[in-house]
């Protein structure tokens, strides 16, 4: 059987995948599981949770996981690394458990980076529950955000965008705001009479807090049709996303390169050419001949081509490695690929 080159995880808070590639990026096995971030979980539950999804993978490909070390390289791209610390935390962790030879630790936004673009540098931003950034340079110099949420300074995601959503509604409720429709929109989601009852139940815990996860499309709904308060929420999503891309392009002097600029993340999956315009308008106003992409592969595609890039394979393997280590490859029928936002593109 073929050598495993590459254990590529790509570890988020509610879901991870697993891959194992051999040098010619051939797919020798996979595995889709829960979340496995150690700020979640747990440094010791984020481990047991990954022996198990490894595991499994390794009995996709037909090998015993017992066999130490099981690849060549492991390419770890983990939400939660976020600082030199977490780092410090998990590298060793990792190392001693022997899973493979060499180790090569990332935040998984540089996962969500290399499967967005052909090449080995860029800016990625993704926007799911939270957001975070991160930008690599042509000669590898990185940029990156602590992406701790209000206390470093971010702004962003479902998780405030839903929060923001309660709070403007109860704001137009008792008069403190503008009237919004989300005075009627958010306590009927939650089959409630009003946005104070909305308050109320999250408080006491009636209501789980991570529900407004699922408060955005209501405002992105409300926004196109032209209520002010949630189109104040969209717009700030829109300055946060160029303000981190910005920075990043700044920082790694790329503002007059053609730099591809990768979005990721439950956000951007929406087909929302307006939200995407405004992005654009905002990033090429830094670095005109940017390009935004939208990556809708598996993250772990990324990861898996880290390791490649590192074992310096030829570029017939990375090819090989995105025909194969599909959606439909990890899940089922569901293989999407990278594709260029276009431009100027008007609603039906």
């Amino acid at each position: 059987m073929a050598d495993i080159a590459i254990l590529a995880v790509d570890g988020g808070n509610s879901k991870t995948d697993i891959a194992l590639v051999g040098a010619d990026g051939a797919v020798l096995g996979a595995a889709r599981g829960p979340g496995a971030s150690h700020q979640s979980f747990g440094v010791q539950g984020a481990m047991e949770a990954l022996e198990t999804m490894i595991g499994t993978a390794y009995r996709d490909a037909g090998r015993d996981p017992a066999d130490r070390p099981l690849a060549q390289l492991g390419v770890w791209c983990l939400a939660g690394l976020d600082l030199p610390a977490d780092d410090a935390i998990l590298a060793p962790e990792i190392a001693r458990r022997r899973w493979a030879r060499q180790d090569l630790l990332r935040n998984d936004v540089f996962a969500v980076l290399r499967a967005g673009t052909e090449r080995t540098w860029g800016v990625a931003v993704v926007v799911g529950a939270g957001m975070n950034c991160a930008g690599v340079a042509p000669d590898g110099t990185q940029a990156r955000f602590p992406a701790l949420g209000p206390l470093s300074g971010d702004w962003g995601g479902g998780h405030l965008i839903g929060v923001a959503a309660v709070g403007a509604a109860l704001r137009g409720e008792d008069g403190r705001g503008p009237r919004t429709a989300l005075q009627r929109l958010v306590p009927r989601y939650f089959g409630l009479p009003s946005a104070l009852a909305v308050v109320e139940a999250i408080y006491l815990g009636r209501i789980d807090e991570e529900r407004v996860l699922e408060l955005p499309p209501l405002v992105f709904a409300a926004a196109e049709r032209g209520d002010r308060a949630a189109a104040e929420i969209v717009g700030r999503q829109v300055e946060e996303v160029v303000t981190m891309v910005a920075a990043a392009i700044r920082r790694l002097g790329l503002a007059d390169r053609d730099t591809d600029v990768v979005l990721g993340g439950g956000l951007f999956q929406r087909d929302d050419p307006v939200f995407l315009d405004r992005i654009r308008a905002g990033i090429t106003a830094v670095a005109p001949a940017a390009t935004l992409r939208q990556v809708t592969a598996p993250p772990v595609v990324g990861a898996a081509l880290l390791g490649l890039d590192r074992l310096g394979a030829p570029p017939e393997a990375a090819r090989r490695l995105r025909a194969s280590l599909t959606h439909e490859r990890l899940t089922g029928p569901q293989d999407r690929t990278l594709k260029e936002v276009p431009s100027g593109q008007n609603r039906p």
